[in-house]
């Protein structure tokens, strides 16, 4: 083995999510001990951070997140190829896809360890049997190859057992990572926050942040606000997408277009939050988002789908509200029930922040990817130091 343990993240999209729990990870670990390189399909604003800390970049073109078997199969080779002459240590990966043929990829190279992190599932009770099935028997083919398995809250932590996709020897439950920024919620940061927005001061704000695609379900959003029929409530959604066409089309025909403002992509998103009298969130599945996490620590009561792990962080009637996925109604019902009660609303937003507070960041994630790096390789696991490589980063395509 090299002076330091090399490892390769392998992740399809280095966007939020996913990717920034990759990448927070990383920055957590002792950069004399490890030198990290991220294999994703597309750059991005993650990808530079990334570089700026000192990693390695790497960017294969036919890793990408829809199924195609020409590409899967192109990246099996490509990834094959990468980890045969790089020989890293640990190969890491994140999510379904990625999951998938960087498995094999490390398999077939017979990579020393071999990490996978389920930040949810590919397969759904929304599927079709044959198509969920064929999902799960993947899964359990691919746990054969994995050293350690890290599963994002109890929620996917249970189901990844019950559904035998892991052993429990392998399994470790871990928190998502969120930016170490939060803005409180004060009268000061709201009004900055809606400023910001283009908001009143006088305006119901229902928020939410997240990729505008199938699993987040923002037409059940705006749906859910059509519901309400309140003209004082605005829906705010921070995030861009596949289904942003789509979603501006189901505004208009909803006659909401002076209620609901589709923000886009932002950089500021912890100075926006604030604004929020309520976050919502209509997704479909999940791990545990850490929009929620910030959302609950800036001290917005949030009224959240309950799926996979968010049940972790909330206790209906305690720390939020949960509804059932697929279910605007019920979403609009809850919105309503927190802005009808706020002596009850401002004693949940309190427990939340509260329980929000735990160990998300970057550190404590560094921690505990030393302990289960190192216990796979059969190596002691010294104490974590802050990250802070000066290695010069470099950015190139797989050859």
């Amino acid at each position: 083995m090299n002076s330091r343990i090399e490892v390769a993240t392998v992740v399809t999209r280095m966007i939020a999510g996913a990717g920034g729990v990759a990448l927070r990870g990383a920055r957590g670990l002792d950069p004399s001990r490890y030198r990290v390189t991220f294999v994703t399909g597309e750059g991005g604003p993650l990808t530079r951070a990334a570089e700026a800390a000192g990693m390695e970049v790497v960017l294969e073109p036919s890793l990408v997140p829809q199924l195609s078997a020409r590409q899967d199969l192109l990246a099996v080779r490509r990834l094959t190829e990468l980890f045969a002459q790089r020989r890293f240590d640990v190969v890491h990966t994140h999510s379904a896809k990625a999951g998938a043929v960087g498995r094999v990829a490390a398999h077939r190279c017979s990579t020393p360890a071999i990490v996978h992190t389920y930040h949810g599932f590919p397969f759904h009770d929304f599927q079709g049997r044959a198509r969920r099935q064929a999902y799960i028997t993947a899964e359990r083919r691919l746990a054969a190859y994995t050293d350690v398995v890290l599963c994002i809250g109890t929620g996917v932590s249970s189901e990844a057992l019950r559904r035998g996709l892991v052993v429990d020897a392998t399994l470790r439950t871990i928190s998502p990572v969120v930016e170490s920024r939060t803005v409180p919620l004060t009268a000061a940061s709201r009004a900055a926050a809606r400023r910001t927005l283009g908001l009143d001061d006088r305006d119901v704000v229902v928020g939410t942040v997240g990729r505008l695609d199938f699993q987040k379900a923002p037409e059940h959003f705006v749906e859910a606000l059509a519901a309400l029929r309140d003209p004082r409530v605005r829906g705010v959604w921070i995030g861009s997408g596949p289904l942003r066409a789509e979603v501006e089309d189901l505004v208009r025909r909803r006659g909401l277009q002076d209620r609901v403002l589709l923000a886009g992509e932002r950089n500021d998103v912890a100075d926006l939050l604030p604004a929020f009298d309520v976050f919502a969130m209509s997704s479909r599945y999940e791990g545990l988002p850490c929009a929620l996490v910030e959302a609950m620590r800036c001290g917005i009561p949030a009224v959240v789908t309950a799926v996979n792990s968010v049940p972790d962080l909330i206790v209906p009637g305690e720390t939020g509200v949960l509804v059932r996925a697929g279910r605007p109604l019920e979403l609009a019902s809850g919105i309503r029930e927190l802005l009808d009660e706020p002596d009850r609303t401002a004693m949940m937003a309190s427990k939340g922040r509260e329980r929000a507070a735990g160990e998300y960041d970057e550190h404590r994630l560094g921690e505990i990817l030393d302990e289960e790096y190192s216990r796979a390789l059969g190596l002691p696991s010294p104490a974590v130091a802050p990250s802070g490589s000066s290695a010069a980063p470099s950015h190139r395509n797989v050859a």
